[in-house]
């Protein structure tokens, strides 16, 4: 906690002298640069705060430890037990939070899943995993939209794109990237045999409209096509849909859940400038083949996270080795633990790097 405490107080020392820049004469003549601002502040409040609380709720109790120290009196000790452990779960909360520092990992995230190897079967399974993101979303508070739909042939999904809203939305899916390798009895197969498929995911986070990203209309293909999800006549009978391709970097978007072509546009826009964001910090890093699930070949060889529904039933993260003999409760959006260890991962290795 001592670091903590030390890194709040620089925290707030940042938010009063950026607050001071509000109060200055002129502050609203340039209403970018102020708003701007006034994110950087809430930003850092929604890091401090938190902490700011859990450091009076600690006040408190030890507090009240005093109190039914004295007392010696049984109703005392049973409240102060359930507020042991309420307090500890909060820590438990902020200690995980304090992972996600990264300077995107509070924004919202778009989500893309796209069928590998293994034709109906992985268009199959990318549906089951958009399902287990769905419930994890609606488990974690999160909210879940859907962009961009192409279904699979017979069955199941070839690629979708989400936009996923809430706070550090993008610092938990982030680790979520990769390829996800299923193993079950294929029922597809008249002969029930065991079959693998596989999918990958990939999170980018939505970036501010002041980040400015330039995309030259030259590296552009833009195509216009009819929307092949539900959304009513209008939106299956006219060319609403569109799909941008970025030439240079190979990097394909595509919106169509709007009934505008205008609107389809813009939003496509909106999530190529994310990628291609990503993209520059990813390739500064240093990171973007481990990165990318999309780049990399959905199959074998390159898979973050095992399924195995038959013989035995197993989720497996390769990179953390934390696993879950509850398949049934994964696929029903029970993740978070497969998160934590990830993210706890990535600041091992980053330690590890600035020593």
């Amino acid at each position: 906690m001592p670091g903590t405490i030390f890194d709040l107080a620089g925290k707030h020392k940042k938010i009063e002298e950026m607050e001071a820049q509000t109060s200055v004469d002129g502050f609203w003549d340039k209403p970018a640069e102020a708003q701007t601002l006034l994110k950087q502040i809430k930003h850092i409040r929604m890091q401090s705060d938190p902490w700011v609380q859990a450091d009076k709720d600690c006040t408190d109790f030890l507090e009240l430890l005093d109190m039914v120290a004295e007392e010696e009196d049984d109703d005392s000790l049973t409240e102060l037990g359930k507020n042991a452990d309420a307090l500890a779960k909060q820590l438990g909360e902020l200690e995980l939070r304090a992972l996600l520092s990264d300077e995107l990992d509070a924004n919202n995230t778009y989500l893309h899943v796209h069928a590998g190897a293994g034709g109906t079967e992985s268009c199959d399974w990318a549906a089951m995993l958009v399902r287990m993101y769905q419930r994890w979303c609606e488990r974690s508070g999160f909210t879940m939209e859907e962009l961009d739909f192409t279904p699979g042939d017979e069955a199941g999904v070839k690629s979708a794109t989400f936009q996923i809203k809430g706070d550090y939305a993008f610092g938990h899916l982030k680790t979520e990237s990769g390829i996800h390798r299923l193993v079950r009895i294929s029922p597809f197969d008249a002969n029930a045999r065991r079959h693998t498929s596989f999918a990958s995911v990939f999170a980018t986070p939505e970036v501010d409209d002041d980040i400015n990203i330039e995309i030259n209309e030259d590296d552009l293909r833009i195509d216009y096509y009819r929307s092949s999800g539900a959304g009513g006549q209008h939106v299956n009978k006219t060319s609403s849909a569109v799909r941008l391709t970025h030439i240079p970097t190979k990097i394909v978007v595509a919106c169509q859940n709007e009934r505008s072509q205008h609107k389809n546009k813009a939003t496509a826009m909106k999530i190529l400038k994310a990628r291609l964001y990503q993209f520059e910090l990813d390739k500064q890093k240093g990171e973007q083949a481990a990165r990318d699930g999309e780049k990399a070949e959905i199959g074998w060889g390159s898979q973050i996270r095992s399924y195995v529904f038959q013989p035995y039933q197993l989720v497996k993260d390769l990179r953390t080795s934390v696993e879950s003999g509850n398949i049934q409760a994964v696929m029903d959006g029970d993740i978070d633990k497969f998160i934590e260890a990830e993210l706890r991962r990535n600041a091992g290795m980053s330690a590890k790097s600035e020593k």
